[in-house]
């Protein structure tokens, strides 16, 4: 598609009064007029994560890519995606005519497994979404200026006061969520309006999409997410919540976290 908005560049950050600002502006505008502001302020500053799991990415994807909005888009692949998962990318890929760079961490799942001992997911999984989520999001991240991202209020309870826009302590960039105030339902109108394509696995009983180690199907009645870290006290990977890898990782194992060269 023609992009609709002039370039920008990358612009400066706001600082966190100028966001609070700004999201109490938006609190009541449309997603779209969240994305075309954020487009405008951040220029090539901004950035879309998508998991290519849930809908609300891929319905955000959607919606800059009709937009004509020149903001990057990334997708993190832990190594232990479903494989479903990783075709679905290819094909989005392709729907879209766009790239989507794929971010990977800095050890492979077998040097993890060395290093760790298998299934780290299970023996510490707040460890290993630092690892192969929380890690390679820094890294990517600190390449921009703002961060699109699909989460809403309604997902968990951790997430009901989620600001339209604020500053990202733990990232260093400005957080953007345009579908802050949306429900489930506008999620799918969004979806059948636009036939915006979704993760096959979504057929087969999987609403929240994550690793395939630590995902399962969710039985009817059940809530969306509870097939995320089923049986385990964890309900965050750590990427919009800090508690899940600066509270309950032990301090003492600080050192693991240190993955740079002269310790692989």
């Amino acid at each position: 598609m023609e992009n609709r908005l002039p370039d920008f560049g990358r612009r400066a950050f706001l600082d966190q009064d100028e966001l609070a600002r700004a999201s109490r502006r938006l609190e009541n505008a449309s997603a779209e007029e969240i994305v075309d502001w954020a487009s405008y302020t951040y220029g090539y500053g901004l950035t879309l994560s998508v998991s290519l799991g849930g809908a609300e990415g891929m319905v955000l994807l959607d919606m800059l890519w009709r937009r004509g909005t020149n903001a990057h888009v990334y997708t993190l692949d832990t190594g232990f995606l479903f494989g479903e998962t990783v075709k679905f990318r290819e094909e989005v890929a392709e729907r879209y005519g766009m790239e989507i760079e794929v971010v990977r961490p800095e050890l492979t799942v077998a040097e993890q497994a060395r290093r760790f001992g298998d299934a780290l997911y299970n023996k510490n999984p707040d460890l290993c979404c630092y690892i192969r989520k929380v890690e390679p999001q820094r890294r990517t991240l600190a390449g921009y200026n703002a961060w699109i991202s699909g989460i809403r209020r309604g997902q968990t309870e951790q997430r009901a006061n989620t600001p339209i826009a604020a500053w990202e302590d733990d990232f260093g960039v400005a957080k953007i969520a345009p579908l802050a105030r949306w429900t489930s339902e506008q999620v799918q109108d969004y979806v059948e309006k636009h036939d915006v394509p979704l993760n096959p696995l979504r057929e087969k009983g999987y609403r929240s999409i994550g690793c395939e180690p630590c995902t399962r199907k969710v039985a009817e009645g059940e809530d969306s997410r509870a097939g995320r870290w089923s049986g385990q006290e964890k309900i965050e990977c750590g990427l919009h919540s800090r508690s899940t890898w600066l509270t309950r990782i032990p301090a003492e194992k600080s050192r693991l976290l240190n993955l740079g060269e002269d310790e692989k």
